[in-house]
């Protein structure tokens, strides 16, 4: 066991608000962090790569794979399915490593459910204003202005659970979001919770006063 048990670092916005952003950042910032690759039954879209950006997968695949308990959470959005494998997560987390998740608060809330809901630390990510979102959307252009009028139309459903997240950051400026981020993901770094060897450290602690008296 690592002296310090990885966190589930879940990162959570309606689409435009920047997780994905912020989410580069973060992984940028420590090496150590691992990002969780998705696996979909979408089309990759120009540029991704399978098994880097997700892992694409049939729809018949993907139910079989749920079916065996071999996703952690998965949901179906916009017509795809979404989910994220469990085995590389059980064993970074057992190496101390903390695991960062771009997911909706469907698959927020089955993490948080899950055995290892515990380890979790969730971070919802609002945008300073409705009409802010949607110019992000179109800037981007990635999407038809069809899935953009869908996305912004799902926006208030995705915004209305940011009261279930432990932490809600308003993006209106990148910088000073990204560096809250950075405060709240090392402080949680150093709960109890994570902390197994605390136990065994103060245990010696113990002994060595008895040995004194």
């Amino acid at each position: 066991m690592s002296q310090r048990r990885g966190l589930l670092i879940i990162l959570s916005s309606p689409s435009g608000a920047g997780k994905s952003t912020l989410s580069k950042r973060l992984l940028s910032w420590d090496p150590s962090l691992s990002f969780s690759v998705s696996a979909t039954t979408r089309a990759p879209r120009p540029g991704e790569e399978d098994g880097k950006d997700y892992h694409f997968m049939s729809e018949e695949a993907f139910k079989r794979t749920v079916a065996e308990d071999g996703m952690l959470e998965h949901a179906h959005v916009f017509g795809n399915f979404y989910g994220s494998p469990c085995a590389p997560v059980e064993t970074a987390i057992d190496a101390g490593r903390d695991v960062l998740f771009d997911i909706d608060w469907q698959g927020a809330q089955q993490i948080r459910n899950s055995a290892l809901g515990q380890h979790t630390l969730s971070i919802f990510i609002l945008p300073p204003s409705i009409p802010e979102l949607h110019r992000r959307l179109v800037s981007r252009a990635q999407d038809s202005d069809d899935v953009i009028s869908k996305r912004m139309q799902k926006s208030w459903d995705e915004i209305s659970h940011w009261g279930s997240y432990d932490y809600v950051l308003v993006n209106d400026d990148l910088d000073r979001t990204f560096a809250d981020l950075q405060t709240i993901v090392s402080a949680t770094r150093l709960r109890r919770l994570q902390q197994p060897s605390l136990v065994s450290h103060v245990r010696q602690l113990q002994t060595e006063f008895e040995d004194l008296t």
